[in-house]
């Protein structure tokens, strides 16, 4: 997919922005804080309908305004347009729109545009909870198996209600709960499957890319990590009930699930240096958009890169431009404090690229031609 023109209405510090973008490596270019990462929020939500960053759609709204629209013109690889609306008001169920027809479910639209996002934020796939990563990983899959995020949503529902049951005090309706038990295991069983594989296909790809861009004398490895590896899940639920009442919600089931990150054999947010961490999220990241463009190879997904040079010696940005300049990557967003090495290397890739000065939320290109 590309986004050729972006149109954004009252999203959070942003009131008005008009682009026209390059099909290949678009640079938001300004200092912290004027409004660069909420321009890739917005790519972000038109992909995901939802905010990367912000917990509510409340937040997204520029301080003082109760509405926003967001607006974006995409070609298929097959050379289709597509036109993506969100529209939000206060207080009201927000609209999303493929070619003018509306969603009745957002989970309808999950996919169609594909998307990885790098950011600052990912350290907390090192440092966070388990969560944290079990939501990498409905994140890329999601976008290619509608199964699966259907068996998410059913599973996560039977979850709220079964933990709302066990804060009952006195006895349980067992019925009901098992009712919730056999729905849990059958969507689980979907979520486990597909998790499996995925880290079988997945991680040959992370280790190469790793390679790659860090030194080859590391070992990093990623282990998935479930309840159901060791017993049936529906057997676990029902052999619970007495302990899940106790503590009041459900011990056993893949919302426990974890993916583990070692370096050198040791945990890696242990182990690992700044350095080190910062490579393993890029090469995690990078392998990401390798594995969902070979599930999705009709659709290229874009890839928005925040603020990720940071502290990176000039050597290590020119390698990670020239990986995503290549064939292998599509349409790029980046974002930076500081243009002169950047647009050097990016000058030196041989292709189309724009550049956009931002400013309080305002975007002006700095150079629209062709290299």
């Amino acid at each position: 997919m590309i986004l050729n023109t972006l149109s954004v209405s009252n999203y959070r510090n942003i009131e008005q922005a008009e682009l026209s973008l390059s099909p290949k490596l678009n640079c938001f270019v300004g200092s912290n804080g004027v409004g660069k990462t909420n321009l890739l929020d917005v790519v972000y939500y038109l992909s995901f309908c939802r905010s990367a960053f912000s917990q509510t759609n409340q937040q997204a709204l520029r301080h003082g305004e109760d509405w926003m629209v967001l607006q974006g013109l995409y070609t298929t690889t097959q050379g289709e347009e597509v036109k993506i609306y969100c529209g939000l008001r206060a207080g009201k169920r927000k609209s999303f729109k493929k070619n003018g027809k509306e969603y009745q479910k957002f989970s309808e639209h999950i996919g169609l545009i594909p998307l990885v996002m790098l950011s600052p934020q990912d350290s907390e796939l090192i440092l966070g909870g388990g969560d944290v990563r079990r939501k990498f990983m409905d994140v890329v899959i999601s976008q290619y198996a509608p199964e699966y995020l259907h068996s998410l949503i059913r599973y996560n529902q039977a979850l709220q209600q079964r933990n709302i049951l066990l804060k009952v005090e006195g006895p349980i309706d067992d019925a009901l709960l098992s009712a919730y038990d056999d729905q849990m295991a059958a969507t689980g069983q979907v979520i486990y499957e597909y998790r499996k594989q995925f880290t079988v296909d997945f991680v040959p790809i992370f280790n190469e890319v790793y390679a790659a861009l860090g030194n080859s004398d590391e070992i990093v490895s990623l282990t998935y990590r479930s309840h159901c590896h060791d017993d049936d899940l529906l057997q676990m639920l029902k052999s619970h009930h007495e302990k899940d009442h106790i503590v009041g919600y459900t011990l056993k089931g893949v919302h426990r699930d974890d993916l583990e990150m070692k370096l050198d054999g040791y945990p890696l947010r242990y182990e690992g240096s700044q350095g080190q961490s910062k490579t393993f999220l890029t090469a995690l990241k990078f392998a990401q958009y390798s594995y969902l463009r070979q599930k999705v190879s009709e659709r290229t997904p874009l890839l928005l890169l925040d603020d990720i040079f940071d502290k990176l010696d000039n050597e290590r940005v020119s390698r990670i431009i020239r990986l995503v300049s290549s064939e292998d990557f599509g349409q790029i967003f980046i974002t930076s404090t500081s243009s002169d090495t950047l647009r050097k290397v990016i000058a030196q890739t041989g292709k189309d690229y724009k550049f956009f000065h931002v400013s309080n939320g305002h975007f002006e290109p700095e150079d629209n031609e062709v290299r």
